[in-house]
């Protein structure tokens, strides 16, 4: 088990742009076979566009099941974890009905 401290990137996380940038590190310990520790203990705040982002779309580079058996969440507070929380029902929405568009069934 490895963790991702987030606090070693800040406090405040509002960007898609530091999104992306953290989704590619999170992806290439997840590539390593390894579970991961998402800490964010200690980060304040999360908004929606960021946990669309960088924990969001790693459901376009696996299915939930696989993002759930890699990774784990640890430190979130009640808004981040809402935050974080909407975006993947958001995103996991949003594939659904383009996988339904498409035909493909799971």
């Amino acid at each position: 088990m490895v963790e991702f401290k987030f606090i070693e990137y800040g406090t405040d996380f509002g960007t898609r742009d530091m999104g992306q940038k953290l989704r590619q590190k999170l992806m290439e310990l997840i590539s390593r076979g390894e579970k991961v520790v998402l800490d964010f203990t200690g980060v304040n705040v999360v908004s929606n566009s960021f946990a669309d982002e960088c924990i969001a779309k790693l459901l376009m580079e696996m299915p939930l099941d696989e993002l759930k058996r890699h990774t784990t969440f640890r430190g979130l507070n009640p808004l981040a974890e809402r935050s974080v929380l909407v975006a993947l029902q958001r995103r996991y929405r949003v594939i659904m009905e383009q996988e339904r568009k498409l035909g493909i069934t799971n």
